[in-house]
């Protein structure tokens, strides 16, 4: 007797000569596919292979003096063989088995033992009348022990056998099931392989997989919070009834629990609620699996039988491993829909992106008695700050702008306030009416919480005159250098005279304020993103780091341009964050006046 987990491992053969009866292996498919009542029940010739198990009963026979026989479920005797697969069916009468747990029991003068598999009956061990001729005292109880033990060892072999042949068809069809599930990419397509591949290798008639409608799993006493996304040979009433099968629908909790929870008989079962719906639909048996990834519940695969069914430990934990596979195919089947959408939308974020970038100036304006520079660094790819140029008749004009939040909602309102800038500056002289009429478009435009800063200076270069406004900006800084000695923080100047921010109050009145520029005056306009940069302790760079800076710069190199204070400004901002991300765009327009 062999541990054989072939597939197939026994052919049919023909007993030796006088035997009369045709022996038929078995694959290993149908061994522990199905219980006694769906398929024709495990018998003892489905495990042995060498007839080992039928030519000790004729040694013990032989020692004995009492003969000692193997029979199958039928009760058909089974003699060792001289060709493949070494036994077969000899000609005799047929004794009964007794059921499992029952023990020995005697059978027309016979000492019938039953061999028995996972509480199934494969076959027994008969010992024939007559007294054994070893001893000659309590000698047939003793062969009847010794018989039990063999009958108990063989029981074992089969059963490791049987254990061992349930394991790979459980690979096997896991194997299948996710090579197809690899393969598909749409929700659907996964369920209905899982759907499938549960049925057939469970052997069963109808069944269904349905996906809860919400994370939270289930919500209410009926079926209204799933979505039927597979079905098997079951009615169009069946699949759109709003009641559950189980009371308190028992079934989905403990199978989202992580049980698999069989009926073996619908009719019977006193935890069906709809018992009479069961009847029409013509169901006897049920097992059901929750469908459960990562503690989330997603739904649950349920699988029917038309006859009453028992299911082996075996078909549970296959079942088991077929709805954790499905599980985990249904998130990868939404991660990969999930990822498809974020490429698309990030497609379409590098277009507005790239929009964006070509609504900033491409390049400085070439004014004589001004050197020009400015950076702006985005903390996403799309951004809500801005600046512009503006050439006004031999003057200059100048704005940066800050719009409230990032990202799409921020760029969308910054091109907005952009264009009404610049529909405004070519036709009005007065820039606080400018801000005033950009104001009123922003606030009929926009929600209360939509807003932006601006502030917007225009530049005679003949009189060096700066007229501005802020709309609630951050104040620009001019930093004055005097001609003797390197400049102090006494030496800033802020250029604040404006009003509150615009896109909030519609009846907002602006006052402009009037700034006369020197020689190597430095401006510089700037973004909050600038100031509010954090280190790795939570510090912001501020505005007294933000003057030091400028300070600094033109303090070791007096003459430096409007780049080089940029540059070095940006310089101590990647100093002092280190490799931290943005917090929030980061724009600067730097002005000198040249000597």
């Amino acid at each position: 007797m062999t541990n054989a987990a072939v597939p197939g491992a026994g052919p049919v053969a023909t007993g030796p000569a006088g035997a009369g009866v045709v022996g038929t292996g078995v694959t290993s498919a149908a061994v522990g596919a199905r219980a006694p009542e769906a398929a024709e029940a495990p018998t003892i010739t489905d495990f042995i292979t060498d007839g080992s198990l039928a030519g000790l009963c004729e040694k013990l026979t032989g020692l004995l003096g009492v003969e000692v026989t193997l029979r199958d479920t039928k009760g058909r005797r089974i003699v060792r063989s001289g060709q493949p697969p070494f036994w077969a069916y000899a000609p005799g009468p047929e004794v009964a088995t007794p059921a499992c747990g029952t023990g020995p029991a005697e059978v027309g003068g016979m000492l019938v033992v039953p061999l028995c598999v996972e509480g199934m009956g494969v076959g027994s061990l008969v010992l024939g009348p007559g007294e054994p001729r070893l001893a000659s005292r309590g000698a047939r109880d003793r062969a009847g022990e010794v018989l039990e033990l063999l009958a108990t060892t063989a029981a074992e072999v089969c059963h490791q056998q049987l254990d061992l042949r349930s394991r790979l068809r459980e690979m096997q069809a896991l194997f299948r099931l996710s090579s197809m599930l690899a393969k598909a990419t749409r929700m659907e397509s996964v369920l209905d392989i899982a759907l499938e591949s549960a049925l057939e290798v469970l052997d069963l008639d109808a069944g269904s997989i349905v996906l809860f409608d919400s994370d939270e799993g289930m919500l209410t006493q009926t079926e209204v919070d799933l979505v039927l996304k597979g079905s098997r040979n079951l009615s169009r009433e069946w699949l759109e009834s709003p009641l559950p099968l189980s009371k308190d629908r028992v079934f989905d909790r403990l199978a989202l629990g992580g049980e698999i929870v069989v009926s073996t008989d619908l009719r019977t079962d006193d935890r069906v609620l709809i018992p009479e719906h069961v009847e029409r639909e013509g169901l006897r048996a049920a097992i059901n699996a929750g469908l459960v990834f990562q503690g989330k519940p997603i739904g649950v695969l349920r699988l029917y039988a038309r006859s009453p069914r028992t299911f082996t430990e075996a078909e549970k934990r296959l079942l088991r491993s077929i709805a954790h596979q499905a599980a985990v195919a249904v998130e990868q089947a939404r991660l990969l829909k999930m990822q498809e959408r974020d490429a698309r939308i990030q497609r379409q974020v590098e277009l507005a992106a790239d929009v964006q970038r070509r609504m900033l100036p491409r390049w400085t304006p070439q004014i004589p008695r001004l050197d020009v520079a400015a950076r702006y660094v985005p903390s996403f790819e799309l951004g809500g700050d801005f600046y512009d140029f503006y050439e006004l008749s031999g003057n200059f004009g100048l704005a940066i702008g800050d719009v409230v939040g990032k990202g799409i909602a921020a760029a969308l309102l910054m091109s907005g306030v952009r264009s009404s800038l610049r529909a405004h500056v070519q036709d009005l002289y007065d820039i606080d009416v400018v801000l005033s009429r950009v104001n009123a478009a922003l606030c009929r435009d926009t929600r209360d919480n939509e807003f932006a800063t601006l502030w917007y200076g225009v530049i005679d270069p003949a009189r060096l005159r700066m007229t501005y406004c802020s709309g609630g900006h951050e104040p620009p800084l001019v930093v004055r250098r005097p001609a003797h000695r390197a400049p102090t923080l006494a030496d800033i100047d802020e250029l604040s005279i404006g009003g509150m921010a615009v896109g909030i109050d519609p009846s907002q009145r602006y006052q402009r304020g009037v700034y006369d520029l020197h020689p190597g005056d430095v401006i510089l306009a700037y973004t909050d993103g600038v100031t509010d940069t954090l280190d790795f302790a939570g510090k912001r760079f501020g505005k007294a780091r933000l003057r030091q800076s400028v300070i600094d710069v033109l303090t070791q190199e007096p003459d430096a341009s409007a780049a080089r204070v940029a540059e070095h400004l940006f310089w101590e901002l990647r100093q002092f964050a280190g490799i931290l991300e943005r917090p929030d765009d980061q724009t600067v327009v730097v002005v000198r006046v040249r000597a």
